[in-house]
């Protein structure tokens, strides 16, 4: 079968693998559609830590169900299904409180272990969703960053009334801002990009912030009438914006750090103290996959705003090169088989 390989940073190529059988407990998938992510291209351009080579790229997935296990009494042969990536042990500390994405074991489709960018992958049962069938396939993958956005967004345990600056109109930063519109929230974003700004207004974002050309604390002070942001979502992982989030919230507000920064970053604890500030990581997202693809499916979140395009497996290697060089051309890009 088809697949795309990372055999070292800086080369990416289509090859040809054995076609995967099931294994025990999982659900054998034909793949439709694939996310190609940040992520992926970290791995391309060799910065991501976490990723070892060689290596199937891709972790939002979405395919039709080939084959289940004889003991299988809901998903059957034909069913539309999205995987959720993040496989963990079940065992650990995290694990046996709930924190399933941040699992001391935890493996990532694409990242620790082969991806699902191929023509067939086999997946555990309890991490597939099914997919409500007026979601087309080219924005199923969508819903795996959407469920980032919407963890963030529940970290900071975000209510309705609040404002939430996001740092970051990615597609992350542009979903956390939906999300928080659909519970009631006020999204504020920040960018010095003026064309993300500007999607992020046709999207219904009524403040929009370019912290290159403004003043961004005396922007957000006004529009909260002096309080400051009660949540602040880091959604860049630039050092400089992670600073600003300390300035942007409130006194005893909430941060939630999603974007990943390059290196260690100096935060003023002293001032974190003062305001006393909620300062929490958000990785990955726990049980809301179910709730993200009927958000989709309602038309409540707009994830085909964000489609750059789509593309065919075979031009995947070629477009994963083209988003390492020229990131500011694409927003989101699928791959459809």
């Amino acid at each position: 079968m088809k697949s795309v390989c990372l055999k070292r940073p800086g080369e990416i190529v289509l090859a040809d693998i054995p076609k995967t059988r099931r294994g025990s407990g999982e659900i054998l998938l034909k793949v439709r559609s694939a996310g190609i992510c940040g992520s992926d291209i970290g791995a391309y351009k060799g910065v991501n830590p976490l990723v070892s080579y060689p290596r199937i790229i891709g972790h939002e997935i979405a395919g039709e169900v080939v084959e289940v296990p004889e003991e299988e009494v809901d998903l059957k042969p034909g069913d539309r299904v999205i995987l959720e990536p993040y496989v963990y042990c079940g065992h650990c500390y995290p694990c046996s409180i709930g924190h399933t994405n941040c699992c001391e074991n935890l493996t990532v489709r694409g990242v620790h272990i082969e991806g699902g960018m191929a023509e067939y992958v086999s997946h555990p049962r309890h991490l597939l969703h099914r997919v409500p069938d007026n979601i087309p396939w080219a924005i199923v993958p969508m819903a795996e960053p959407l469920v980032i956005a919407m963890h963030a967004i529940k970290q900071a345990q975000t209510r309705a009334g609040e404002h939430v600056v996001i740092s970051g109109a990615g597609q992350i930063g542009l979903l956390a801002a939906q999300y928080a519109a659909t519970i009631g929230a006020i999204a504020i974003i920040v960018d010095p990009v003026d064309e993300r700004l500007a999607l992020a207004r046709a999207l219904g974002v009524a403040h929009t912030i370019n912290p290159a050309s403004s003043d961004a604390l005396a922007e957000i002070k006004t529009i909260t009438k002096g309080r400051m942001a009660e949540v602040v979502i880091e959604a860049s992982g630039d050092a400089r914006a992670i600073r600003g989030a300390i300035d942007y919230v409130s006194y005893a507000g909430r941060i939630s750090l999603v974007g990943w920064p390059k290196g260690d970053i100096a935060l003023p604890t002293a001032l974190i103290t003062k305001k006393e500030l909620t300062v929490r990581g958000s990785r990955n997202s726990v049980g809301q996959f179910p709730e993200s693809l009927r958000l989709i499916s309602e038309g409540k979140i707009n994830v085909s705003a964000l489609l750059t395009k789509s593309v065919t497996i075979d031009e995947t290697p070629a477009t994963v090169v083209d988003i390492a060089e020229h990131p500011e051309r694409y927003l989101k890009v699928t791959c459809l088989f």
